[in-house]
């Protein structure tokens, strides 16, 4: 349990930021101040991101049952609560939360309900990076990508799309 930092302006696109249209022009105030700012309800906002985050662990065919999945545009945090039944999906459910566009970071409060098995490591993508250098990075062989493809299906789709600022898991060796 615990704090994970993310790239904040790396990942997938939920929150469509951006892609309002604009509001039309309101009337200016009878005294010739300038117009007031509309209200912006912060919490349905959170509550929005947090629904965006949870349908996308959902597509990722990873169980949300049980999982309270909050998100708090003011730190970039998600917080992710519940029971999950092994370290893997814990992993995987993280992640998933993580490598959201304006997250900077996840707060682990998941509790494992199998006996533990060991944590992996994580490691953020940098230029240049493939799952082969990567590999060879963490078990002295490139021909072992595929446990790094496989350890983070199905986030990941095709081997070589992975992209700068992105956290993988890496699974302890076999």
């Amino acid at each position: 349990m615990g704090l994970m930092s993310f790239i904040k302006e790396a990942g997938e696109k939920l929150f469509h930021i951006g892609e309002a249209k604009a509001a039309a022009p309101a009337a200016a105030p009878a005294s010739g101040a300038a117009p007031a700012a509309p209200a912006v309800d912060v919490a349905a906002l959170n509550e929005k991101a947090g629904a965006a985050i949870t349908n996308y662990v959902k597509s990722q065919n990873l169980p949300t049952d049980g999982i309270d999945i909050r998100f708090d545009g003011a730190t970039g945090t998600v917080t992710v609560s519940g029971t999950v039944p092994d370290q893997t999906t814990k992993e995987k459910l993280l992640l998933c939360c993580g490598n959201v566009l304006y997250v900077a970071g996840v707060n682990d409060m998941l509790v494992v309900a199998q006996a533990a098995a060991p944590e992996s490591q994580w490691y953020t993508v940098v230029s240049g990076d493939n799952l082969s250098k990567i590999a060879k990075q963490f078990y002295g062989n490139p021909n072992k990508y595929p446990v790094i493809f496989e350890a983070n299906k199905p986030m990941l789709t095709h081997p070589d799309k992975i992209y700068p600022g992105q956290m993988l898991r890496i699974p302890p060796a076999a």
